[in-house]
């Protein structure tokens, strides 16, 4: 049964026409007992095929900024057709579809080796693109809310941005580990893409699994000893940083 308080709160995902992943980080509970505020940050996948009713949608809720974790092929490949958003470039370029190609050229390709793949993609996001997650805090510092982060599908860097947003701001992560699995629920994937590969390793990349984000935090723990070290010394957010975020992003 849900929540009486929680009838009367905005949709958590709004239903593009030209997006399928676009959902709000707004109405989460901290652990301090404030809530993330709605319509302040959106997750999302690519904003290129987004309809005309689509764009005004977006343009109601007063996104201002888009981060943009593509790299330079898939970013020339969808770019944002809302003209008012600034689009701020992070690029984390994607490597799992060639590692499956090369599985599948030398006749080693199955659906574990997939999922194997995947995890090892976002243990990549600590190891060697801290950088770029550590600019999108530099930006979520500033004020350029409402915004949306986005990759291609919304799915795997803006679902570890996400997880790194929320537990900045005090989140369960029980609750963080819930809103990343909703991909599974929203996200419509592409027939048209990978179509050389079999289809149960399609469903490994095309989902996403608790195991994939357990990866990322696996390698947070390695690289850094904990997740707030991480946060210290990799996203460089310290008391002041964090007290900002909560103050921008959190309400009583």
């Amino acid at each position: 049964m849900q929540d009486s308080s929680l009838k009367d709160s905005p949709a958590r995902h709004l239903a593009l026409q030209g997006a399928s992943n676009f959902r709000d980080l707004g109405g989460y509970k901290t652990v301090d007992g404030r809530t993330t505020r709605w319509r302040h940050i959106f997750r999302s996948n690519h904003l290129g095929q987004l309809t005309a009713a689509d764009v005004e949608i977006v343009r109601a809720l007063g996104v201002r900024s888009a981060f943009d974790f593509r790299g330079v092929e898939e970013r020339a490949a969808g770019v944002c057709v809302v003209n008012e958003i600034a689009v701020h470039s992070l690029p984390i370029e994607p490597t799992v579809v060639a590692a499956l190609r090369a599985e599948l050229a030398g006749g080693t390709l199955t659906a574990a080796v997939a999922l194997e793949l995947m995890r090892e993609s976002y243990r990549n996001y600590v190891r060697h693109n801290t950088h770029s997650f550590r600019m999108l805090f530099g930006h979520l510092l500033e004020d350029r809310a409402p915004l949306v982060i986005h990759c291609t599908a919304g799915k795997d860097r803006t679902g570890f941005a996400s997880a790194l947003i929320l537990h900045a701001l005090g989140v369960p992560d029980d609750v963080i580990a819930e809103d990343y699995l909703l991909t599974n629920r929203h996200y419509k994937r592409d027939a048209t893409a990978a179509t050389d590969l079999p289809e149960d390793v399609r469903n490994a990349i095309g989902n996403v699994e608790a195991s994939y984000l357990a990866a990322a935090f696996e390698a947070v723990g390695k690289e850094y000893g904990d997740l707030e070290t991480y946060l210290r010394d990799g996203l460089k957010l310290g008391t002041a940083e964090r007290t900002a975020l909560k103050e921008r992003y959190l309400q009583a």
